[in-house]
């Protein structure tokens, strides 16, 4: 009996590691306009989108008007939108098998940096391979498994671009305030020169008029 735990157990090992996946997503500097495919093998399975702007070219640039986002099926017809968003995340039902094409357009007139990420969720089901019946509901349960685990990391994925984007913005913030103060320091440092200048020269004729 142990002898055969151990083999089952063993079994069961070999067949969660084919199941793991590791979350990653793309991260591209868009000029005007960048496409991107992703297969989807199976009909009804869910697709996760999420994509946030992280950063643009220049550190004087903050803008809150975002980029867009169109995605079209295999056949071309448009399935889903996002328009004018700095970020979003959504996730529909695959209606149609095939090449899904995701569309990003940039109105600003500087670069922005774009941290993409897209999964295709899907379970598996096993009834018709297992031989053992009691390996079925098992499969099942690790693929459900491994679905829900891919989603927390693609939730993490999503939550560390929105924290990236947030400390560029703060840094970038923080260099505006410093340089807003240096350069306010030194409009009143010569303001301060010119009045003494001017107290001087009025200073000096008053001075020569009292002596004629």
């Amino acid at each position: 009996m142990e002898g055969l735990s151990s083999r089952r157990a063993c079994v069961l090992i070999l067949c969660i590691i084919p199941f793991l996946r590791s979350a990653a997503g793309i991260r591209f500097v868009i000029d005007r306009e960048e496409c991107f495919s992703h297969n989807v093998d199976y009909e009804g399975d869910t697709l996760h989108v999420s994509f946030v702007v992280i950063k643009a070219d220049t550190p004087w640039h903050y803008s809150e008007d975002g980029v867009d986002l169109v995605v079209k099926d295999s056949s071309g017809a448009q399935v889903r939108d996002s328009r004018d968003k700095t970020s979003d995340k959504f996730d529909f039902i695959v209606q149609k098998r095939g090449v899904h094409r995701f569309c990003f357009t940039n109105k600003s007139p500087y670069h922005e940096t774009i941290d993409f990420d897209v999964h295709v969720g899907h379970y598996s089901y096993f009834d018709q391979h297992a031989k053992d019946e009691h390996f079925a509901p098992l499969f099942e349960q690790i693929a459900k498994l491994d679905e829900a685990l891919y989603n927390i990391q693609f939730e993490q994925h999503w939550l560390e671009a929105q924290t990236d984007r947030q400390a560029i913005l703060n840094e970038n913030m923080s260099r505006r305030a410093i340089h807003k103060a240096l350069f306010e320091s030194a409009a009143l440092i010569a303001a301060s020169v010119i009045q003494v200048y001017l107290l001087r020269r009025l200073f000096e004729r008053k001075l020569g008029s009292s002596r004629v």
